[in-house]
């Protein structure tokens, strides 16, 4: 499980049960994506939520499952670039320490 540390100091991951996310604090849990049938039983996962693509078609569900995290981690899941300026103040602290 890949857990992102935002900036402001939010967690952003894939929900997985292999860690108790509750122990981090309170959560906000969203849907991603709708992983669905089409009317031929071929799957899709539609990451319209976090916009995203329509992966498929899939012959399994798990197919579909598995497109979506494969997404979700290489596209959404990526920390945001951070960029600063650091200034002479700054400096003068970190020297400090």
């Amino acid at each position: 499980m890949n857990i992102v540390i935002r900036p402001d100091g939010s967690l952003r991951c894939v929900y997985d049960e292999a860690l108790d996310l509750t122990l981090l604090g309170k959560l906000e849990i969203r849907r991603a994506s709708h992983v669905e049938p089409d009317e031929a039983g071929l799957w899709w996962a539609d990451l319209f939520p976090v916009s995203g693509p329509k992966l498929g078609p899939f012959v399994h569900r798990s197919e579909a499952l598995a497109a979506e995290c494969d997404w979700l981690e290489q596209n959404w899941l990526q920390p945001a670039a951070v960029s600063c300026t650091v200034t002479d103040e700054v400096r003068q602290l970190v020297r400090q320490r």
